[in-house]
This record gives C-alpha cells, sequence and structure tokens, in this order.
C-alpha cells in the first residue's frame, strides 16, 4: 500500500506539475513540452490501475504523436516568434477562464462532499479470459459510440482550423512608421530612372537610323 500511494502521489505531482507548465508558460514550444510531462504522469497512473495497453497508447499516441503534431503547428504558423501571448488577443479572456476554472474546481469538490468522499458506483465483473483491447474495443463502439464520434468531428475541426490558419496572408512587417513612405519614394525614382533610360534608348536609336539612312543616300549619290 506505501509503494502504491508514493507511485500516485509521485505521478499526480507530475501530471500538476505538467498542467501548471502548459498554463504558465510564455513560449508554446514549452507549454506543448510541459504537456508531455502531463501524458507521461497519466502513463504511469493507467499502469498502476493495470491498464497496461491504455499506459502504451497514452505514451505512443498522446506523448508521442498528438505532441509531435501541436510542436509542427506552432512552428509552422511561426506562433513562437511572432506572437506575443502577454498580449490578449480578447480582452477579459483570462479573467473568464478564471472564472470558468473555479467554477470547475466548485462542481467537482461539491460532487466528492456529496459522496462522502467514498467510491460510488457498482464495479463490474472482468473475464480474465477475454484480452483487454477486445474488451475496450467492444465497450468503446456500443457504449461510448456517439462521445467517439463526437470526438472525431472535433478533431477533424481542429484540423481544417490548423490548415487555415497556416494558409491566411500576413501583411508585409514595418519595421518604423516611415518605412512605407520611403518604400513609395523608392518605388517612384526607379520607374522615373526607367523611363528617363527608355528615352535615351530611344533617342539612340534615332540616331543610329538618322545615320544609315545618310550613309546609304552617299552610297547612291557615289553609284550615280
Amino acid at each position: 500500500m506505501t509503494v502504491e500511494l508514493f507511485v500516485f502521489v509521485l505521478a499526480g505531482a507530475a501530471c500538476l506539475a505538467g498542467a501548471i507548465g502548459v498554463i504558465l508558460s510564455e513560449n508554446p514550444v514549452h507549454a506543448a513540452l510541459s504537456l508531455v510531462g502531463t501524458l507521461f504522469g497519466i502513463a504511469v497512473l493507467f499502469v498502476a490501475q493495470e491498464a497496461n495497453f491504455l499506459a502504451a497508447v497514452q505514451v505512443i499516441v498522446y506523448a508521442g504523436a498528438i505532441v509531435v503534431l501541436f510542436l509542427f503547428v506552432i512552428m509552422l504558423l511561426g506562433v513562437d516568434r511572432t506572437d506575443d501571448l502577454r498580449v490578449e488577443p480578447l480582452v477579459g479572456q483570462r479573467a473568464a477562464a478564471a472564472v470558468v476554472s473555479l467554477g470547475v474546481l466548485a462542481l467537482t469538490v461539491g460532487a466528492l462532499a456529496s459522496t462522502g468522499y467514498e467510491v460510488t458506483g457498482v464495479v463490474g465483473e472482468i473475464d480474465d479470459t477475454v484480452p483487454d483491447i477486445e474488451r475496450l474495443g467492444a465497450s468503446l463502439f456500443t457504449d461510448y459510440l456517439y462521445a467517439f464520434e463526437i470526438t472525431s468531428v472535433l478533431l477533424v475541426i481542429a484540423v481544417v482550423g490548423a490548415v487555415l490558419l497556416a494558409r491566411r496572408t500576413r501583411a508585409p512587417e514595418i519595421v518604423d512608421p516611415g518605412q512605407r513612405e520611403r518604400a513609395e519614394e523608392v518605388a517612384d525614382r526607379i520607374a522615373a530612372a526607367e523611363e528617363k533610360v527608355g528615352h535615351v534608348n530611344g533617342h539612340r536609336r534615332h540616331v543610329v537610323t538618322d545615320d544609315a539612312d545618310a550613309d546609304a543616300d552617299a552610297d547612291e549619290e557615289v553609284r550615280s
């Protein structure tokens, strides 16, 4: 019992530390890496509950593939270099998030207090002759089918949103307020220089044509 309690406390502390890191990290890459710590802590809790398959899926799929996808999208969009997370895109979103978080915490504590902090529910019977994966698949596609389909729709929406964000056109970066005026002035100078060069080339072609006509007239007089 002491070893189980020690593993639970250690894994729970890892989950909480990773979750706090996700919230408080100013760099999105650091937040994604903190999420890895939370996912590994959850995997340890699955192992403590003898759910070895779920622990393996937690590490391989979530801590491996999903977090790598998060990092790929973060670096593709470049939010780790261009966006300042200290500036709120929506006014009051941090206060709203704090209120919602406190409300969820209050609901959780209230639900636990209503049960006297004791485990409730009926423990299901487990048939050891049936593999864990088969039982999990049967439960997922029967009792929790709608939740599974809704999760799939949410993932598709997330992918579409990431694609739209990656394809958005960004305005050229303005270093200082006078950069646009100087750029327009340089463009006008280039256009004037090109027009001047065009006039010079036209004058040269006209002079060459006149010289050729004069030479032709002189040759005609010599022959005559």
